[in-house]
């Protein structure tokens, strides 16, 4: 908390300029606009209230009068309240002075007034460190602001809102037990009611406030567990290897037992335990082979991969020898290697586009009947293939390139990209080509 600044009259609070109510303590001050000082009230700076130069996310500084300066046990606010019921009710009518206050009693206002403003040699000096502290105050004394992690916002009933337990993020709430009041909404205590009635009415309260305990467990145990973004969690999960990540499936239903931090300890404990497991099985590979330092470790790593490659061929030779007297069992044996061997490469390729990419990567383009075509050498016709470019407009980006090379004497990517308004990576295709083919020059 941080001390409030002196002003003429310190009665005296500018309105708040979210929605100029007026300010109760705490209230929230901006650290960077100003002056005049900026102030909001905290709902406005919950609601994250921006107006002309002032943003959400400045640092700020909490405004509180709740700590002694004169005396431990008299706060800020008191001593303002005080000297305001001093200058309201006059000097010396202690009992209207406390009755004002209603914090402290008539003899306790006497004694602190007297003892503080009218018999303290020291009072001016007091105030002049006062006003020496609030002004020594820095910028680095404010609180800077931190955004949360805001959930992605999925559609009502959406795959990916029931991933997220059904959370919705406008209310920061979620979609568990929705109809419990329903129960008490025809409930009414009255006098008439008979004493069976009466325990009927109260266990029917009592079944409501266990269901409101659930919902908050639940509610506490999807908050704790960092819950709300599953796909989030999950991918934090696929950093573990295939063992531990069983576990963590496994071991998933315990969690609200174990409480996240020690749940988390122990899957990194168990993910620890199994690396060190298979160090020691290698170091023990290494020993019952005789090695005895990394380096010849290292070489028989090597070995041991060339070792297992010739092993798979002799195995695949073998195959082919059992097949060899039999002409049509050895075609057919080595049709299927065939087709295993393009089904797999067909995946990967799949694979690579879909992951690199994210979508499936487009067939080169049929340039037959282009205009423009004949223009081109077949290592230009290659990269409009590949590159899905027209003719026509891969001419033009050469022509501007070559120009602007000529000009500048030389050329960089970044300014390739300035006079050629298309996708990035096609642009530096075309760059990449040109620097190799010779027609233009780095610069």
């Amino acid at each position: 908390d941080l001390l409030v600044g002196f002003t003429d009259d310190p009665f005296d609070k500018p309105p708040c300029r979210g929605c100029s109510s007026y300010l109760t303590e705490p209230y929230v001050k901006c650290a960077e606009c100003g002056p005049p000082p900026f102030l909001l009230c905290l709902q406005c700076f919950t609601r994250g209230f921006e107006y002309k130069k002032h943003q959400s996310d400045h640092t700020y500084e909490i405004m509180t009068s709740d700590f002694p300066v004169l005396d431990p046990n008299w706060t800020a606010q008191e001593e303002m309240a005080l000297l305001e019921a001093v200058m309201d009710c006059g000097f010396g009518n202690w009992q209207d002075v406390a009755n004002q206050m209603c914090t402290k009693s008539k003899e306790e206002c006497e004694k602190h007034y007297m003892k503080h403003f009218i018999n303290n040699p020291l009072f001016a000096s007091t105030l002049l460190n006062l006003k020496q502290a609030e002004e020594a105050q820095h910028s680095e004394t404010a609180i800077p602001f931190h955004p949360a992690d805001d959930p992605p916002r999925p559609t009502f009933d959406s795959l990916l809102s029931r991933d997220m337990a059904g959370y919705m993020p406008a209310r920061a709430d979620f979609e568990f037990d929705n109809y419990a009041e329903w129960d008490l909404r025809d409930i009414d205590f009255v006098e008439d009611d008979s004493d069976i009635l009466h325990a009927l009415k109260i266990a029917v309260v009592d079944i409501y406030h266990s269901r409101l305990k659930e919902r908050q467990r639940r509610k506490k145990i999807i908050r704790d567990h960092g819950l709300i973004n599953l796909r989030k969690f999950q991918i934090l999960e696929r950093r573990y290897p295939k063992e531990v990540q069983d576990l963590y499936e496994t071991m998933r239903r315990f969690a609200r037992i174990l409480g996240p931090v020690e749940h988390d300890k122990f899957i990194e404990s168990h993910a620890l335990e199994f690396e060190l497991r298979r160090e020691i099985k290698r170091l023990q590979e290494y020993r019952a082979a005789g090695i005895t330092n990394f380096c010849s470790a290292r070489t028989y790593d090597h070995l041991k991969k060339t070792r297992d490659e010739e092993r798979l061929k002799r195995t695949m030779l073998s195959e082919v020898l059992q097949y060899i007297q039999d002409s049509s069992a050895c075609q057919q044996w080595l049709s299927r290697q065939a087709d295993i061997h393009f089904r797999t490469a067909q995946r990967f390729s799949v694979f690579s586009s879909l992951f690199f990419t994210g979508r499936r990567s487009a067939p080169p383009l049929n340039l037959t009947g282009l205009p423009g075509t004949e223009k081109l050498n077949e290592k230009e016709k290659e990269l409009c293939q590949m590159v899905r470019l027209v003719p026509g407009a891969y001419l033009e980006y050469k022509a501007a390139l070559v120009n602007e090379c000529n000009k500048q004497g030389g050329l960089r990517l970044a300014q390739a990209r300035a006079l050629i308004k298309i996708d990035v990576n096609k642009t530096r295709k075309i760059y990449d080509f040109l620097i190799r083919e010779g027609y233009i020059t780095k610069a």
